[in-house]
């Protein structure tokens, strides 16, 4: 009869290499009757080397990569269209205006431009009557 606490080449008894979790049978059994495989020994029921210090640096060249996130688009500070850019001029060259207005006139502008295109002569009027005195 052949006895079981010997391995075969060795003679090491078999209960120094057995997991220390599952005792060998590579098998856990939770309270509720659930059966996996050992967490330490992943069901080969033999102990795991203990190496002390598991590194989780990120080594790997794939971490290292860029992000194939989208570059962050400057915003638009003045107008892009020649008639956008001369009616920003206007409203920068203004005395009186407060430096907020001149900034949410350009910014009026620029969005106005981005949505149609171009200024248009009628956008370019009630912009002109928002800084301009009244004539009498």
């Amino acid at each position: 009869m052949e006895d079981r606490s010997q391995s075969g080449s060795g003679g090491e008894p078999q209960e120094l290499n057995s997991c220390r979790i599952c005792g060998g049978d590579g098998r856990i059994e939770n309270t509720f009757g659930q059966v996996g495989r050992c967490p330490s020994c992943h069901g080969s029921g033999r102990r795991s080397e203990d190496t002390g210090f598991r590194d989780v640096t990120k080594t790997k060249a794939s971490h290292h990569r860029p992000t194939n996130r989208a570059a962050v688009v400057e915003k638009q500070t003045w107008p892009s269209t020649a008639d956008g850019a001369k009616l920003a001029t206007e409203i920068r060259d203004a005395p009186g205006l407060s430096a907020e207005t001149k900034a949410n006139l350009t910014r009026d502008i620029i969005d106005h431009e981005s949505t149609h295109g171009q200024c248009t002569k009628t956008f370019m009027r009630k912009v002109r009557k928002q800084f301009r005195p009244a004539s009498t």
